[in-house]
């Protein structure tokens, strides 16, 4: 058993890949936005933001290095104590032609696995996601071997960066187990378990308990709930012994029927919840010592390092 922790980490998702214009008004499109969704998520207690970027002109997923690099160069600016967590799941999906399956129709954007993880060996986060779920994701096919897997973490770990593993079922646990097992992950393991994508884990207190049951006793987990299940994931992931993440990627309402108006205001919500169950909200210095980071690394800092 494990019981709830002293300090909780709050995660900020403020865009993600499949959240859409359409659903939301005030989702983070341009570098610009995107940077200040962050900060803003920070000064409401948020001491990691995840972070998406997307195309300005179409408000569409985009993996373009300059659009990442404007985006942390931004927050570093004004906060370098931030712990940034860049995303790599993008350029993993599939989907099947309906004459001849084994060809790729529209909407696939499976690539070479170096090419899903070049911004992180160019920038350099604290932090960046590696998905091992390979699975149905609505009407197509989410696609991440063991092969490939391998291949990402590789460069992700020739960068100095620390993988968050995310989980979308048991058996994405029973990979990450063979990953430290060959050394192709190093313990104590930062994860996440994902709950309410079509397919996956779902969301409730068996599966939270079920899935942080099966990881490394040293774990540091968040369980994270998608669409109605955000706000009771967070209490869920406290009250197992977890952190929290909150965010426009994974739902655009605070309450039924009232849109976030900000990924600030979703933190505050979190926030509260964690507060009003005993529950201490970790600085960022705190947030890196529990998850085994160094100091922060400066926008000059980190532009030295990338020009040697």
């Amino acid at each position: 058993m494990r019981s709830p922790r002293d300090h909780v980490i709050i995660t900020c998702a403020v865009t993600g890949n499949l959240t859409t214009p359409e659903q939301t008004p005030y989702l983070p499109i341009t570098p610009l936005q995107i940077a200040d969704a962050c900060l803003g998520a920070a000064d409401a207690g948020a001491a990691i933001v995840h972070i998406h970027v997307r195309d300005p002109a179409t408000g569409r997923p985009s993996m373009s290095l300059d659009h990442y690099a404007e985006v942390i160069e931004r927050i570093r600016a004004r906060n370098p104590e931030l712990i940034l967590n860049v995303t790599t799941g993008p350029g993993g999906r599939f989907v099947p032609s309906h004459d001849e399956p084994k060809l790729a129709a529209e909407g696939t954007t499976l690539m070479l696995p170096e090419r899903r993880v070049e911004h992180i060996a160019a920038l350099r986060p604290e932090i960046c996601t590696l998905d091992l779920n390979t699975m149905n994701s609505g009407k197509e096919v989410v696609i991440n071997t063991p092969g490939n897997v391998r291949r990402m973490a590789k460069v992700i770990s020739d960068a100095g960066v620390k993988p968050e593993i995310e989980l979308f079922d048991s058996g994405d646990i029973a990979l990450m187990k063979d990953l430290l097992a060959d050394g192709t992950l190093q313990g104590p393991i930062l994860c996440s378990f994902v709950m309410g994508v079509r397919y996956g884990f779902q969301p409730g207190p068996e599966t939270v308990l079920y899935a942080r049951n099966l990881l490394p006793s040293d774990a540091e987990f968040t369980a994270i709930g998608i669409g109605k299940a955000a706000f009771p994931s967070v209490a869920l992931s406290y009250l197992a012994g977890g952190h929290v993440r909150v965010g426009l990627e994974d739902s655009v309402y605070l309450s039924r029927g009232q849109f976030a108006k900000s990924n600030g205001e979703m933190v505050t919500k979190a926030r509260r919840i964690v507060e009003d169950l005993g529950g201490q909200i970790a600085t960022c210095s705190q947030a890196r010592e529990i998850v085994g980071l160094a100091t922060p690394r400066t926008a000059t800092r980190v532009a030295q390092e990338n020009r040697t």
